[in-house]
C-alpha cells in the first residue's frame, strides 16, 4: 500500500512538473508575440531568462536564502507577468508550447549568460571595494 502511495505521489510531482515546464515555455513564446506590450516583454525576458537559467543568482547551498529565488521570486515573477500578457495572447502560447514540447527541450544559456555576468560584476565590484578599503 505504501509503494502504491508513493508511485502516485512521484507520478503527480512529474506531472506538475511537465505542467510548469509547458507554462514557462508558454511564457518564453508569449514574449516573442507582437501583440505583447514593450513594458511586458521587457519584465517577460528578465523572468524568463532567470527560470531557465542552470544557474540561480542565490546558490541553493546558502542555507534559506539559496532556495528563495526558486520558492518565492520566480513564482512571483511568473504570477506578474501572466497579469501582463493579454488572454488571447497566452491562450495561443500555450496552443503552441504544448506542441512544441512534443518535438524539443528548451535550453537557458542565455538566462546562464545573464547570471554568470551578474555574478562577475558583483565579484568585481567586491574586489574593486576591498581594494579602495585597502590603499586607504
Amino acid at each position: 500500500m505504501e509503494i502504491t502511495r508513493r508511485g502516485s505521489g512521484i507520478k503527480k510531482l512529474k506531472e506538475k512538473a511537465a505542467s510548469l515546464m509547458k507554462e514557462t515555455y508558454a511564457l518564453y513564446i508569449a514574449a516573442r508575440d507582437p501583440r505583447l506590450p514593450w513594458y511586458a516583454k521587457a519584465f517577460l525576458s528578465l523572468v524568463l531568462a532567470y527560470a531557465f537559467s542552470p544557474i540561480d543568482l542565490i546558490p541553493d547551498f546558502i542555507p534559506l536564502l539559496g532556495y528563495l529565488d526558486d520558492l518565492i521570486l520566480i513564482p512571483l515573477g511568473i504570477t506578474l507577468a501572466l497579469k501582463m500578457i493579454p488572454t488571447q495572447v497566452m491562450q495561443d502560447a500555450r496552443k503552441q508550447a504544448a506542441e512544441a514540447l512534443l518535438h524539443r527541450k528548451p535550453i537557458g544559456w542565455a538566462g546562464a549568460l545573464l547570471i554568470i555576468v551578474t555574478w562577475l560584476i558583483v565579484i568585481a565590484v567586491v574586489i574593486w571595494s576591498l581594494i579602495g578599503m585597502v590603499k586607504k
